[in-house]
């Protein structure tokens, strides 16, 4: 059975974001909020969550997963940017964008595009979850928690506790999330592509 936390939007009790990042840094595949829906999230380097992201999502390989990072200078270590580029990704951050960049060295095989060596990175603009990656001091890798042949993702803490206990280890809810997913900005391939519209807005990018 999952662990279920209730955590404050706003001012998230210190003690329980502590306990999610511990039972995270034990190997834990956990559901937790951020500035676009519920995403499923564990700790890098961590073979067997990313398995389970992949089994629960039903995903191939050529899924993009996503490093969501505390700070900007956490990304930097783990893609690689160029200056025009770091000052279009600086302006929309934090926010509900995930950016896909050429990977660097310290990004595990196993989360990179088999051909392209491209992984997405993101920083969300969501009190909680800053203050989960604050507290863990690393990026999670994350997955937007839509399950297959569902067109949307699920939004409330209790909902994904009673349909995923036995698949994942701990909810983190702080209240109803979103559901729409990020827009994403593919920045791989020299020139700028958006290939999801989503909660971020595209008029910059455009």
């Amino acid at each position: 059975m999952a662990k279920y936390f209730d955590v404050h939007p706003e001012n998230p009790q210190r003690r329980t974001i502590s306990s999610v990042a511990d039972i995270i840094r034990s190997g834990a595949l956990v559901a937790y909020p951020t500035d676009s829906c519920y995403a499923l999230g564990c700790r890098l380097g961590n073979r067997e969550g990313i398995d389970r992201i992949r089994s629960i999502r039903n995903l191939d390989d050529r899924h993009h997963f996503t490093l969501v990072c505390q700070t900007f200078a956490q990304l930097g270590q783990f893609v690689h940017v160029d200056n025009d580029v770091f000052r279009t990704i600086k302006a929309a951050t934090p926010g509900s964008y995930t950016f896909i960049l050429p990977a660097t060295k310290e990004v595990p095989r196993q989360l990179l595009h088999p051909k392209k060596k491209t992984v997405g990175v993101r920083i969300p603009d969501h009190v909680v979850a800053q203050a989960l990656l604050a507290e863990l001091g690393e990026p999670l890798v994350s997955s937007t928690l839509l399950l297959p042949d569902e067109e949307e993702p699920l939004t409330q803490g209790w909902e994904i506790k009673e349909r995923l206990d036995h698949v994942v280890d701990a909810v983190l809810d702080s209240g109803d999330c979103g559901t729409e997913p990020t827009t994403v900005i593919d920045f791989s391939g020299g020139e700028l592509e958006i290939v999801r519209r989503g909660a971020g807005d595209t008029s910059r990018f455009e």
